[in-house]
């Protein structure tokens, strides 16, 4: 279309979009319109008076014409030119910005590597290069983690392990202050993989009158190839905790094909399945479980093995970083009556040496029963009444207990359990829970994740059947999965016996998770038989029915059958799975480079959960050599209790990050965490050239995007770029084609509708 246009009109769409138009006749305007409306006027009054037996559309019609006719004429006379601003040659300087990453060694659209575009249009003898050199001073560079200056394309290796975009534009910016810079030529496939934003350097560009013209080199689409996303796993879970991973697989040219997904500790596999490859270009989620068997700081690899014909494999891999802490975390379990319920979780959980359940169960008015407490004075007092006692705990179960034994102020601190110190608490049916417990109106019916529903007056039912089944989510929920598989799972559940309720609950609140459901048992909609919600920093679970143990005790489940231990300690594990230490620590990045800064944040509060400003908080990081070094953590002020540090690795391999504080002497706690330091794969990682991100680097700076197909017009174009020193130019427009094309097209219209009237 662009040549059409140009025949047409003379010059480039470009010069269009970068110039004014303005007329260049001497004599006023205002006189050469006049002369067109009198024109006008005597072509409609020359055509009325033509034969009475010619309609009179016809005439206004030939009238219009004439005067369109006359029209473009007196624009002609009146001497329309084009104005615009243009790069004095020879003045000016343009700065070329090539891409030495890793990408670039990746095919191209012709096959070849993307870096040997680069040698041909901008080497010794490159086309592109001659044309530059033969119109502006030229300075290159090249960029990937940084920006260098270079002196040629011979200086490019393509070994970088990081493009940071934004990041060399701002150093060419800085760099060419102190000339007249007509432009920015960037050489890249658009692979930007730096976390920084690129919208303040475009500011920065845009302020400077710097148009930056990309050259984006490599296909939209690969035609084969296998990516595995982010892995987006738990970052700290127990020893021997089921983990749910969902992969995010993309792929083109194997739709249909079945693969085999494997899951790698340290190269042993502790997972394979075989998956069907999604739709070319559709992005699917693959469901994976495993079991955490080794405790420490693990790193576990997602891996599908390379296809035939697959144009990049380094892609078919990622690495998921996770923390196995081999500890137990005590969960209060407190029930208001004797029952079999406590009884049989009890026994489901004991033999887990990561899970402490801790009993209190009422048996008289002021009188508990204590079970599994670590020592004679934990909870002698009954339930806890005060945040040091209550938040000492990970997790809490609330049983069958009325809402009217608790004080306002407990209430207000089992909500507080979950919302400020980030515990799971855990809500189980029975005669006095949720509404027949009175819980309506109180701080806990805001931290349940279901709605109450109010009982029928009919009293012809003491409870209600509930056969469950999982939901989609649930079926393969590391809560509640029951299988291998989805369908596993879901099997499995339906051979189940039936519980019972006495809590008749069918709505969850917005935003809470159903896992686990039953088919209404009376009129009416389905029961809700698990349902979660994030609650503030911590978790809250509903599990309606009174009496799981028959899972465990009905005469139909068999003697050796252990879904009713798997489904608690399943349960209890993930009911504490996020629950965060008064000392907590994470990095701005798992997987840095080597010498790329890592920041270190540490949450610090004390036993209240109360965040700390004047602690001493202390970053102690270990090399994989073995060296220590130690760097206090200063507060960051605009957040309580946050701290903050910086360390920069120096070789590739896992760094231990631990945290330590301290208050006036006394120890507030400590956390651990680590990174891995390695050049990594990421360059390899949605390798195709990212065009729309080009797009908008060359449109919010003034520039314009290209490809090697239309390159060889970026030379004329920077001349008309705006940037740098400029002179007006103008250019004529009265002679283009179209105004004679035109014209002629309004004579032969006039000439045919009269010849057609029998006027010619």
């Amino acid at each position: 279309m662009e040549p059409l246009f140009q025949f047409l009109f003379k010059f480039r769409p470009l010069l269009y979009q970068k110039g004014q138009i303005a007329f260049g006749a001497a004599w006023p305007t205002y006189a050469l319109v006049l002369v067109i409306i009198i024109a006008g006027l005597v072509a409609f009054f020359t055509y009325a008076r033509v034969r009475a037996d010619v309609p009179r559309s016809t005439r206004i019609i030939l009238a219009a014409i004439r005067t369109a006719a006359l029209i473009v004429i007196g624009v002609c006379l009146m001497r329309p030119t084009l104005l615009v601003s243009t790069a004095l040659p020879r003045q000016n300087y343009v700065a070329v910005l090539i891409d030495d990453s890793r990408s670039m060694r990746l095919p191209g659209t012709d096959g070849k590597p993307r870096g040997a575009f680069v040698q041909q249009q901008l080497g010794a003898n490159g086309a592109l290069l001659k044309d530059l050199a033969g119109r502006y001073t030229l300075r290159t560079f090249k960029f990937s983690s940084g920006a260098e200056k270079v002196s040629g394309t011979s200086d490019m290796t393509y070994a970088g392990d990081e493009t940071q975009l934004g990041h060399a534009l701002d150093h060419v910016r800085q760099e060419m202050a102190g000339v007249p810079l007509a432009g920015i030529v960037v050489v890249t496939d658009g692979a930007d993989n730096s976390s920084a934003p690129l919208s303040e350097s475009l500011l920065s560009l845009r302020n400077s009158s710097v148009p930056v013209f990309t050259v984006g080199v490599g296909p939209n689409h690969f035609t084969r190839d296998v990516q595995i996303g982010r892995v987006q796993a738990p970052r700290r879970v127990l020893k021997g905790s089921t983990l749910v991973v969902d992969v995010p697989i993309t792929q083109r040219g194997y739709a249909g094909h079945k693969v085999p997904l494997t899951v790698e500790d340290g190269g042993r596999i502790v997972s394979e399945q075989e998956i069907e490859l999604p739709a070319d270009g559709a992005t699917t989620p693959v469901r994976v479980h495993f079991t955490a068997t080794e405790d420490g700081d693990r790193t576990y690899k997602f891996r599908i093995a390379s296809l035939p014909g697959e144009l990049v494999t380094q892609n078919n891999s990622q690495d998921a970083f996770v923390t196995v802490e081999d500890r137990r975390d005590k969960i209060l379990y407190f029930e208001g009556q004797p029952r079999w319920e406590l009884k049989f979780v009890r026994r489901a959980v004991v033999d887990d040496p990561n899970l402490q359940l801790v009993v209190l169960q009422r048996t008289a008015d002021e009188k508990f029963l204590r079970l599994d407490v670590d020592n004679g004075q934990e909870l002698v007092a009954g339930f806890p009444t005060t945040r040091e006692e209550l938040f000492a705990y990970r997790g809490v179960i609330i049983g069958s207990v009325e809402a009217s034994f608790f004080t306002h102020a407990q209430l207000q601190l089992l909500a507080d359990f979950a919302s400020k110190r980030g515990g799971g608490l855990m809500f189980i049916g029975g005669s006095h829970a949720f509404a027949e417990g009175g819980y309506e109106g109180t701080p806990l019916a805001d931290a349940m994740p279901v709605i109450f529903e109010k009982r029928d007056a009919d009293p012809t039912y003491k409870s209600l059947p509930v056969k469950v089944m999982p939901t989609r989510i649930g079926a393969t929920h590391p809560a509640t999965q029951l299988g291998g598989s989805e369908r596993e799972s879901t099997e499995h559940w339906a051979k189940m016996p039936e519980l019972t309720t006495v809590n008749f609950i069918h709505r969850a609140k917005p935003g809470a998770t159903v896992l686990l459901t039953s088919p209404a048992p009376r009129a009416g909609e389905n029961q809700v038989v698990l349902a979660a919600q994030r609650y503030g920093k911590g978790r809250t679970i509903a599990l309606t029915p009174q009496d799981t143990w028959l899972w465990h005790m009905d005469a139909a489940v068999p003697l050796a059958d252990k879904t009713y231990e798997t489904f608690w300690r399943q349960l209890l594990r993930w009911l504490v799975s996020d629950v965060a230490d008064p000392v907590y620590a994470t990095v701005s990045t798992e997987t840095p480079l080597p010498h790329q800064p890592v920041t270190v944040f540490a949450s610090v509060e004390d036993s209240t959960f109360n965040p700390v400003n004047d602690a001493g908080v202390t970053l102690s990081v270990t090399e994989p050599s073995g060296a220590r070094t130690e760097v206090p953590m200063e507060w960051t002020v605009s957040k309580d209790g946050e701290y903050r540090a910086t360390f920069t690795p120096s070789e590739p391999g896992a760094y231990d990050v631990k945290v330590n504080a301290t208050r006036k002497g006394a120890s507030l706690g400590t956390n651990s965490t680590f990174v891995s330091a390695s050049a990594g794969e990421r360059e390899y990682f949605d390798a195709e050239m990212r065009e729309p991100l080009l797009q908008r680097i060359a449109k919010e700076t003034g520039g314009r995007f290209y490809t090697p197909s239309n390159v060889s017009s970026l030379p004329e174009d920077i001349r008309y770029s705006g940037g740098g020193s400029t002179s007006r130019e103008e250019m004529d427009l009265w002679d283009m084609p179209f105004v004679f094309l035109l014209l002629i097209a309004l004579l032969g219209a006039e000439w045919g509708v009269r010849r057609a009237k029998g006027l010619a």
